[in-house]
């Protein structure tokens, strides 16, 4: 059965208890992604095993449980299912039915500024997060450049990008990652300068 979660959804983080629960499980809004054209659910897992389910006309409040390492217990109107918890990011819960070849996928939108209503929603939400991710880490992170055969760096995105305006390196010259042995990738500084 996690052969077939993992294939799907790979990268995936086991719950951890000191990690996770209090920092990211707990009195989160947590939106159902599995089936959200068809109705909203939000998920909160409250400290004292209540989980509450709300829709627009309904909330349920029921329980959950956790019984060894990442697996948990929950109660449904359909009886009680055993789930194994991971995280793909800190925002984004995955529950792996113990009994089924299927999961439930959840993104937290506690400090999310709009509504998930829809799957276009879902995936505004996902672009913007892997956007700004990848923007943070090509701002922080380094890059040699190759210019008539020889190689300088390494420099920040933001120092390249000046060195361009100023005239003083193309912005179609070759950059590879500070880790990278080679210019493979194919990449430009131009490339870099567009993810800011």
């Amino acid at each position: 059965m996690n052969d077939y979660l993992h294939n799907t959804i790979p990268n995936l983080k086991p719950f951890n208890f000191e990690h996770h629960h209090d920092a990211l499980l707990i009195n989160q809004q947590w939106v159902l992604v599995n089936g959200i054209s068809n109705k909203k659910s939000v998920y909160t897992f409250k400290a004292d095993n209540v989980l509450e389910i709300s829709t627009k006309d309904n909330e349920i409040i029921t329980s959950w449980n956790i019984n060894i390492q990442n697996t948990f217990t929950i109660e449904t109107e359909d009886g009680s299912i055993t789930v194994e918890a991971y995280f793909k990011d800190d925002d984004i819960l995955v529950l792996n039915n113990q009994a089924k070849e299927e999961f439930a996928l959840y993104i937290n939108t506690t400090t999310y500024k709009d509504e998930l209503n829809s799957i276009e929603d879902i995936n505004t939400f996902l672009r913007e997060k892997y956007k700004k991710k990848v923007s943070t880490i090509i701002y922080d992170h380094e890059f040699y450049y190759i210019e008539q055969s020889k190689q300088f760096g390494p420099f920040k995105v933001e120092e390249l990008a000046e060195k361009v305006k100023s005239g003083e390196i193309s912005a179609y010259c070759f950059v590879k990652d500070v880790n990278e042995y080679d210019y493979s990738k194919r990449m430009r500084i131009e490339d870099l300068i567009r993810e800011l």
